[in-house]
């Protein structure tokens, strides 16, 4: 079996191979948010980016509505792949695209008609509303070519096309900063040459993405093939339901942040514009450095998420560790040039008055103060989601910007007036900083215990049936007995079992350890998580993989795994569903499986509820459905040994 790269390759080399198009890729998005501030502010002044730093809002949440279909759909398109399901997966992308065409065009209608009421709401001021209702109402007509484009470019990276998307990311931005100046300075068209710049360079990235519908590798995409399918479309939804949750919370920080700047700001000497302005500009300088480690991080996360599954633990803290040193070298030239030059920085934005001037300095060393720890807390989300602990990943990355940043603002302003607003930042970030170093440590003492390399080998019986190829799968309800039933099946008929030894195919096939694949091969059955993990459908394909190769192979009985679903186009297998009474599996659960009679029941329900919606979130079929096999028995009237005789004598006379 080839080795793969990620567990064999130097870390070094590995990082800079990943890591590098990640960090373009986050350039890319955050040159697209400030060139436009670059120009506007030495064309216009510090007024005009005022306008983009309340629209900017209304684009995130664009953007944030676009990475949920888009991110969703690139995860279906992978996932029915995977399964080898070509057609469900066309129908997938179809249905993202013709929903995102829908919703550009309904946002589009709604921001337009009521653009004078939105910007109030991210703390547009008097002063402002002249120059973003100018530059907001252009920026709106772009707006369904960017959620379009957005959709289509992480499709186009499911898809195999990485480089593909870069070309149209990079063609936007190159065309924004090369209008930028013609519209601004050129034809002195102010904040509405920004927009139109910005609209223009959309609809590029918009046109190079609509050209890529012709040439899917993996699919067949067009409206004479395609069925648009209203499930499918929120089953993607549900899947990129994350990405919306991420970029909302922005949106949420900023609204706060705008109102309560411009409200502190009008009882202090620097008025209700320049906190806000000042402020908005500094954070996105800020986000240009932090955009390098998130790119960094980003890189490394197959890397980690690989070996960490191979129980290769000291590659995991290697990887993490150079991660780490590399994120606090940036962060801490980023200090230093926030401490130390905050003048040049802000000079870049265009002249403002002493006032202004003064503001930005205060905001960049004070709420700035502490960003030399980011480069400890961004990278540690990123490592937490690498791992599969999404709970955690989910800790950190909402803790600094939602869960104390916000709160912080508010309190500290209504203590310290204006500069509370700044404090918030560093407290935000150490914070958050004690709450990384917390999960780290506890994290690296559980990496410490297991830094053994994980080796596996798997035992085979070789097969001594001597009939026609036959494979046959078991559902069952927990307490039924299907497994057992299955294992006296395979026995009469001297084939091979799979269920427990699954996983040890499957981690000598993949290089996962059996612990981590134990753990996460149904982790999407949570009933807290919204059906979804990263993990459990990297391993759900794999699996299936693994099935269908050996169902092709060898005569065998395969217990649970949704393999009637997987092998459905078979025509040599067998379908079988064993089930039973409350009664019969309680009182099975407790002799068997140990479990408390009390609580036998709700454990048992709790358990095919989850089994349920597994097999429906990577099958769309109802797991005790009985149109979905062919035999279905009732254990307890011939209970177990009866019923294993049973599907032997029915694939006997299926045989013939």
């Amino acid at each position: 079996m080839k080795e793969n790269i990620l567990g064999t390759e130097k870390v070094q080399k590995l990082l800079i191979k990943f890591s590098l198009p990640a960090i373009i890729s986050m350039l890319v998005n955050s040159l697209y948010n400030i060139v436009d501030q670059l120009f506007i502010g030495n064309g216009v002044g510090y007024l005009g980016n005022g306008a983009t730093t309340i629209i900017f809002p209304i684009t995130m949440v664009c953007s944030a509505i676009a990475c949920m279909i888009g991110d969703g759909a690139a995860s279906y398109l992978s996932l029915k792949l995977g399964e080898n399901k070509k057609d469900e997966a066309s129908n997938g992308v179809f249905s993202a695209f013709i929903s995102s065409l829908f919703i550009s065009i309904l946002i589009f209608i709604l921001v337009f008609c009521f653009l004078d009421k939105i910007i109030v709401v991210f703390g547009c001021t008097p002063d402002i509303r002249p120059y973003a209702l100018s530059y907001g109402r252009l920026i709106t007509v772009g707006l369904p070519f960017t959620i379009i484009s957005t959709v289509l470019n992480s499709i186009i990276r499911a898809d195999g096309s990485p480089k593909y998307s870069m070309i149209s990311m990079i063609s936007g931005a190159v065309i924004n900063c090369i209008l930028d100046p013609i519209f601004i300075f050129g034809l002195k068209l102010g904040v509405v040459g920004a927009a139109l710049a910005t609209v223009i360079a959309q609809v590029i990235s918009f046109t190079i993405n609509i050209l890529y519908l012709r040439k899917f590798k993996s699919i067949d995409f067009g409206f004479k093939k395609c069925n648009y399918n209203f499930k499918k479309t929120l089953k993607i939804a549900m899947l990129g339901i994350s990405s919306l949750i991420t970029q909302l919370s922005i949106v949420a920080i900023m609204a706060v942040e705008n109102n309560t700047l411009g409200a502190l700001g009008a009882a202090s000497k620097f008025g209700p514009n320049i906190p806000m302005i000042a402020l908005g500009i500094v954070m996105k300088i800020s986000q240009i450095l932090n955009s390098i480690i998130i790119g960094l991080a980003a890189g490394s996360q197959p890397i980690i998420g690989f070996n960490y599954g191979a129980g290769k633990y000291d590659r995991v803290k290697s990887t993490f560790k150079y991660v780490l040193g590399f994120s606090v070298v940036i962060s801490t030239l980023a200090l230093v040039l926030f401490q130390t030059i905050p003048e040049v920085l802000i000079s870049a934005f265009g002249k403002g008055d002493a006032l202004y001037i003064e503001f930005a300095c205060m905001a960049f060393r004070t709420y700035l103060l502490l960003t030399i720890l980011n480069g400890v807390q961004i990278p540690s989300s990123i490592f937490f989601q690498a791992i599969g602990k999404s709970k955690k990943s989910a800790i950190l990355s909402l803790s600094r910007q939602v869960l104390i940043l916000i709160p912080a603002m508010i309190i500290f302003g209504k203590v310290f007036g204006i500069n509370g607003v700044l404090y918030a930042g560093p407290f935000a970030d150490l914070i958050a900083f004690i709450i990384s170093i917390i999960l780290l440590v506890f994290e690296f003492k559980h990496l410490n215990k297991n830094s053994e390399d994980v080796n596996t080998s798997v035992i085979k019986k070789k097969s001594k049936y001597k009939g026609k190829h036959v494979v046959i799968t078991i559902g069952r309800e927990y307490g039924s007995g299907g497994r057992f039933i299955g294992e006296l099946v395979a026995s009469g008929l001297n084939i091979n079992f799979y269920d427990k030894n699954l996983i040890e195919e499957l981690s000598y096939e993949t290089g996962y350890s059996k612990e981590y694949i134990e753990k996460n091969e149904q982790s999407s059955i949570d009933e807290h998580s919204n059906g979804f993990t990263t993990n459990s459908d990297e391993l759900f394909i794999k699996e299936s993989e693994l099935i269908r190769n050996i169902a092709k192979n060898e005569s065998c009985v395969i217990v649970g795994r949704c393999a009637n679903a997987v092998l459905k186009d078979n025509k040599d297998v067998v379908n079988v569903f064993i089930y039973n009474s409350d009664e019969g599996k309680v009182d099975r659960a407790v002799k068997y499986y140990g479990l408390n009679k009390k609580t036998a029941l709700k454990e048992i329900k709790k358990i095919n509820r989850q089994r349920a919606k597994h097999y429906k979130t990577y099958t769309d079929m109802n797991w005790n459905d009985f149109n979905n096999y062919d035999l279905c028995i009732n254990s307890d009237v011939l209970g177990v040994i009866d019923s294993a005789k049973l599907i032997i004598d029915f694939v006997s006379k299926k045989d013939k």
